[in-house]
């Protein structure tokens, strides 16, 4: 599962090195055009026809996102009522990220982080176009990944190019941008997003434990595939929280 990287994404990476080397980091802020205005003006009406599609108010009351990485797929998810089952809306390719399948443990090593996380700020000026960062690291994160340098700003943004975030093109970030944002001017406080190395269903899990390589990630990947299968059943985000061992442990999970 070592992920090939093609001729124009390592010139997409090289753009991005260049960018910071001058000091900008995926969610590095840039003063100038109201880049948010213009993905509503571009995407707006087709963000709505997105929920109109499935019945649903917008912008929608609750929204998750759902990234798996080998599959190169980010999922959006909402519902009207968060006690009712969530509604696919769609899903995105993501165009870049960096490193193997497994989570991120330590400034540095290019990967992408695995787990539960939320969207914690918007960057509507961001040197990749727009971005949303996630709170990594997480509180399993912090107990897992080196004490002193686990990393930090972890973006789903745009431009094509990352080390370590999810980089989608510029029109998906425009929608993913839009209806996130507007579903927080709407009040909603939490936007979970989860990532998983693939989808962790019995299948998934026997792919990764046939890679002799990944081995020493089996038992967080059993961990997190809990959460998986209860989102799987259900169609509800799962309340998470975190052990003293690092392990996530969900509300309702057997």
């Amino acid at each position: 599962m070592k992920w090939r990287i093609s001729k124009n994404t390592w010139v997409a990476l090289l753009a991005g090195a260049a960018l910071a080397a001058a000091g900008g980091a995926c969610g590095r802020l840039v003063v100038g055009d109201d880049r948010v205005a213009a993905a509503r003006k571009e995407k707006g009406a087709a963000v709505r026809d997105l929920f109109a599609a499935k019945k649903l108010a917008y912008p929608p009351r609750t929204l998750f996102l759902r990234a798996f990485k080998d599959e190169r797929t980010l999922e959006i998810w909402a519902a009207d009522d968060p006690a009712k089952p969530m509604q696919w809306i769609k899903s995105y390719r993501i165009a870049a990220m960096s490193g193997d399948l497994g989570p991120k443990r330590r400034e540095g090593d290019r990967q992408a982080p695995e787990g539960f996380y939320r969207i914690d700020r918007f960057n509507p000026k961001s040197s990749y176009h727009l971005s949303l960062g996630l709170n990594y690291p997480n509180a399993s994160d912090r107990i897992l990944s080196d004490r002193d340098r686990p990393g930090s700003d972890i973006f789903i943004h745009g431009a094509e190019v990352s080390i370590g975030c999810l980089a989608m093109t510029d029109p998906m970030i425009q929608e993913i941008y839009v209806m996130a944002w507007d579903a927080r001017q709407a009040g909603l406080k939490a936007i979970p997003v989860h990532i998983f190395p693939t989808r962790l269903d019995a299948a998934g899990l026997e792919r990764l434990r046939q890679n002799r390589n990944l081995r020493q990630h089996l038992d967080f990947w059993e961990n997190l595939a809990s959460g998986y299968r209860l989102f799987e059943k259900t169609k509800l985000v799962p309340k998470v929280t975190v052990d003293k061992r690092g392990a996530y442990v969900f509300e309702g999970a057997k």
